[in-house]
């Protein structure tokens, strides 16, 4: 089992264009992506709300959220995002991933598109 980084560019969806680019690493486990606090301060973007989060040792966070529009491989798509406290890893989380039509493949650890089905 490996880890997989990207580097993507984030982007304040009222203000196109401010944006940053990010080295990520992508964790189809994690929830909501996490983007520095800095960064997103650069570029504008602000928090419109909080939620509780439990980390793998039980305790719990309360982190600040907003949205944001990420850009990776020529793909586009808007997702909130955890405004990341020191500390915290950059991290593409799945609804990032699936806003992007992209999904990890597990066997080699790379970004492949999402079979886009229509029920």
């Amino acid at each position: 089992m490996g880890i997989t980084f990207v580097r993507m560019r984030v982007i304040n969806p009222a203000a196109r264009r401010r944006k940053a680019e990010v080295e990520c690493v992508v964790d189809s486990g994690a929830i909501f992506s996490i983007i520095p606090r800095e960064v997103l301060r650069r570029i504008g973007v602000k928090p419109d709300r909080s939620e509780e989060f439990t980390l793998a040792d039980g305790s719990h966070v309360r982190r600040q959220l907003g949205d944001v529009l990420f850009s990776l491989e020529g793909r586009h798509g808007s997702s909130p995002v955890i405004f990341g406290e020191e500390g915290d890893a950059a991290v593409l989380g799945a609804v990032t991933l699936e806003s992007l039509g992209m999904m990890l493949d597990p066997l080699k650890r790379e970004l492949r598109p999402l079979p886009m089905l229509l029920l």
